[in-house]
């Protein structure tokens, strides 16, 4: 397996919220991210897959272009650990590859949750799992339809949610958003910044990184719906068509089903561009244990009032 590490720090949490607009508290609020079961801020679940794309641009090569993604956080990144990002392919088939997609907290000083060290001898453990489906630079790209999406049942509410609510926001990235993107994530694969490498890679011109277009859906589902101090659990995404910088994108996430014993949503995510073509689609799978709402609920029955 191909690998390579990096270190995140507050920062690069801070940063990735400005681009993306998810200030969501357990990332960029440490008073509050210390009263969660986190214990501390943790990192964006797309800026790990940030990290992600960049060892696919620079182990499978400039030009390579994905298809889908299925992102799993077992455990939280805190600021300072040490993460070896790797990737390994499972299979190939016409210019397709099939990946294996992980990011590992490493090393001595790896930790559960700030000053809690990982039990017994374990120097590793996984924080972001997943695969992924990409074309290399050498093929051509195929066409791919939207992904099929079917209610659930569930719980009929949980926390004040509902099947069927939803929540939409629409965003356009510019191109300084792209070079701010590259500069975070170190990935510069050449179809997010340069025309002519776009086109020759079939596009209209260059497009908009695939963690940013997923980034709107982290917005959504940190601030809007079920709201701030929402945990990501589980991520599909599959990309039909390309965004382009300048372009109006909608996002929207809509709640399929409710878990109560286990405080877990569902929800069918979707962005589509102004001439409503799906430039990216996908379900999600979210913890609400620490909603802001739900913590103030619970302080104002402890004490009387709510939080400071």
């Amino acid at each position: 397996m191909s690998s390579y590490q990096r270190v995140l720090l507050q920062t690069d949490f801070d940063r990735f919220a400005k681009l993306t607009g998810d200030d969501n508290p357990i990332h960029c609020d440490p008073e509050f991210a210390a009263k969660s079961h986190f214990g501390a801020t943790v990192a964006h679940g797309m800026l790990l897959y940030s990290c992600i794309c960049k060892a696919l641009t620079e182990q499978i090569g400039p030009g390579v272009v994905q298809l889908e993604q299925t992102l799993m956080f077992p455990e939280p990144t805190y600021t300072g650990d040490r993460l070896r990002v790797g990737l390994h392919v499972e299979a190939e088939a016409d210019g397709q590859l099939e990946i294996i997609t992980e990011v590992t907290k490493v090393g001595a000083g790896s930790l559960c949750a700030p000053g809690i060290p990982l039990r017994g001898q374990v120097t590793a453990i996984p924080t972001v799992t997943g695969r992924c489906r990409v074309v290399a630079s050498d093929a051509a790209l195929p066409a791919l339809a939207p992904m099929a999406h079917s209610v659930e049942s569930g719980d009929a509410e949980l926390y004040g949610l509902r099947r069927g609510m939803s929540a939409s926001s629409t965003h356009t990235f510019s191109t300084a958003d792209l070079e701010e993107y590259g500069d975070l994530s170190g990935d510069r694969n050449p179809i997010f910044f340069d025309d002519l490498e776009a086109r020759a890679r079939g596009f209209k011109r260059r497009i908009v990184p695939w963690p940013l277009l997923a980034g709107m859906f982290s917005d959504l589902l940190g601030t809007q719906l079920p709201g701030r101090g929402t945990g990501w659990m589980k991520q599909q995404l599959r990309y039909p068509s390309a965004a382009h910088p300048g372009e109006a994108l909608t996002a929207t996430v809509t709640i399929t089903r409710l878990r109560a014993d286990k405080e877990l949503v569902n929800l069918t995510t979707h962005v589509s561009a102004a001439d409503g073509r799906t430039v990216c689609d996908g379900e999600a799978l979210v913890l609400v244990r620490n909603l802001e709402s739900r913590l103030a609920s619970k302080s104002e029955d402890k004490s009387g009032s709510k939080l400071a």
